[in-house]
């Protein structure tokens, strides 16, 4: 049963993430107040040497903990698992995998790096409660592939570069088929992605697990990882060092600031000018991990946006169920970051996925977080 237990444990801090409904009060805003449509076409249409556009998307797993946190008795876990797994399945990711590619496509970035793009696997009828001695391998949903599909209807030719794989999970889960009722295992496994555009030329891929993880159960070995993922990257004329990263969700100051200042540390040397994009889980503009970023001279890409209609630049908070009728973005946590090799010039930057018209049309949004994305402009050598 300890085995049980700290699996759920395991499981709830994956689909937990960042995640939170506490949301402000927000009401329905004009289809395009602001004129960012035209904008985004602008921005989309910027291809003059030394320039380049980057994007950072947490694409969300599509659930809430809550039905699993308020199980009560360890007997009614796989039940939970099962709700848990059922309100994946309705958040739909092929309906927000275009929304998605759409965010994409008016944009056309260069280098994208998405975190939460997981796979899930089942095993029917499962082995968990008999020690788990086989793991599940049959694939029932995996959003790499998914977006991969997506991209490639829309004529769109990106390429996933690296993947860094984080936690990888298993638990109980009762099934219904019919009069039957099965006891399955599901696995879920955790990744960080980068993307590139055909025209982008990648070398030196690299994924990196950081030293410092959460430990659930030290007796057990049982612990979930994260880490980055990085590539140069050959952009014209101008080459960089492109990271994405999916810094540890649990309130952890300390556990953060270690693995922040390991990805860090790996660019510490760097001759390239390099990015750094993820979800931090540090707010701005006061997180600790956020300003340990801007203490080894990296800029706030956001902060020298000149676009000035959306001075918050807020990218998470819309509601578990992603069915929020307005806007609920209440925080910051989600970054472009340039270092100081190559002294960029910072443009325009959006957050996606924050307007009534970025919803699918079953009225999802694309993710619980919002997107981002920037333009630097580089001096051609």
């Amino acid at each position: 049963m300890k085995v049980l237990l700290v699996g759920l444990s395991v499981l709830m801090i994956i689909l937990m993430g960042c995640k939170t409904d506490k949301s402000p009060t927000s009401v329905l805003e004009d289809p395009d107040p602001n004129g960012e449509e035209e904008l985004l076409k602008a921005f989309r249409d910027s291809e003059e040497p030394g320039v380049v556009k980057v994007m950072s998307r947490n694409v969300y797993i599509g659930t809430n903990v809550g039905e699993l946190l308020n199980a009560p008795s360890i007997e009614l876990i796989p039940l939970a698992v099962a709700a848990g797994w059922s309100n994946v399945l309705q958040s739909n990711f092929s309906e927000r995998a275009e929304a998605l590619v759409t965010e994409i496509e008016k944009t056309l970035p260069h280098l994208i790096g998405l975190q939460e793009m997981s796979k899930f696997y089942i095993q029917s009828p499962g082995d968990f409660l008999n020690g788990n001695q086989v793991p599940a391998t049959e694939i029932a949903l995996d959003f790499i592939e998914i977006l991969e599909a997506a991209l490639a209807t829309r004529g769109l030719d990106y390429r996933v570069v690296k993947a860094v794989e984080n936690a990888d999970i298993e638990l109980p889960m009762i099934n219904v088929q019919g009069d039957d009722i099965l006891l399955d295992d599901i696995r879920i496994k955790d990744h960080d992605v980068i993307l590139a555009r055909n025209d982008v030329v990648t070398s030196n891929e690299v994924a990196v697990t950081y030293d410092a993880r959460l430990i659930i159960d030290d007796s057990l070995g049982i612990f979930i990882p994260r880490g980055y993922v990085a590539c140069n990257a050959q952009i014209g004329q101008i080459s960089l060092l492109f990271a994405n990263t999916h810094l540890e969700s649990v309130d952890s100051i300390a556990l953060r600031l270690s693995q922040v200042n390991q990805l860090l540390d790996a660019f510490a040397n760097e001759s390239l000018p390099v990015v750094l994009v993820g979800d931090f889980n540090s707010p701005a503009t006061f997180g600790a991990s956020y300003l340990q970023v801007l203490s080894e001279g990296y800029a706030d890409v956001w902060i020298d946006n000149p676009l000035t209609y959306n001075s918050d630049g807020n990218t998470y908070g819309h509601k578990s169920d992603l069915r929020n009728e307005s806007p609920n973005l209440f925080t910051r946590i989600d970054y472009i970051f340039a270092g100081p090799q190559g002294d960029p010039e910072i443009g325009e930057g959006f957050v996606l996925g924050d307007e009534v018209r970025d919803k699918t049309a079953n009225g999802l949004w694309p993710s619980d977080h919002a997107g981002v994305v920037s333009k630097l402009t580089y001096v051609v050598p």
